[in-house]
């Protein structure tokens, strides 16, 4: 992985020193030996969703493993933050919806800037976990991915509400998820 620092100013914020990290997949998995390279704006000044955690690495490997599985393929990222899987299943063909809470304009803001500069047509939508808001009841996913979402079991409940939701109208789907054991 490789990154390289930038700023990013806003109109309603002081400007904010990120950086992109470039993450390899194929080949030799290496800046000089790659199939695919997706690039994510990270700040780890911020919220948690704002940096990439390792098992957003884990999940995006496994993804472009199994590429075949994706391509063609409706996929939601619950708990997005900044989506590392969800852009690899973007671009090896799965029609993607990168997801985090609603109400964390910044994190779906980095979202969307971090599909653009991986040219990744993916919709991007607040969905809090537990909350049944319009947008919920029109994903009708083949594949839930969440990399790191039981970080905390406060919201294991909410998580699990929302997950079960989505398998439940989208017969034969599943999810997809890693975690860190922190206990």
């Amino acid at each position: 992985m490789e990154s390289s620092p930038f700023a990013i100013q806003s109109a309603a914020a002081p400007a904010r020193m990120t950086t992109v990290s470039r993450h390899y997949f194929g080949g030799g998995a290496s800046e000089d030996d790659y199939d695919l390279r997706v690039d994510i704006i990270e700040n780890i000044e911020e919220d948690y969703g704002m940096f990439v955690w390792p098992c957003s690495v884990i999940l995006a490997e496994y993804v472009w493993q199994q590429r075949s599985r994706f391509s063609d393929s409706r996929v939601v990222e619950v708990g997005a933050g900044t989506s590392l899987p969800g852009l690899v299943a973007a671009k090896v063909g799965a029609d993607v919806t990168l997801t985090d809470i609603a109400h964390n304009t910044e994190v779906l803001n980095n979202i969307r800037k971090t599909c653009a500069l991986n040219d990744a047509n993916c919709n991007v939508l607040g969905l809090t976990w537990g909350d049944w808001d319009e947008p919920i009841f029109d994903l009708h996913p083949d594949i839930i991915l969440g990399a790191d979402v039981l970080y905390d079991s406060a919201n294991f409940d909410n998580l699990f509400a929302t997950v079960s939701f989505l398998l439940e109208n989208s017969p034969g789907a599943v999810f997809i998820t890693t975690y860190h054991n922190r206990g």
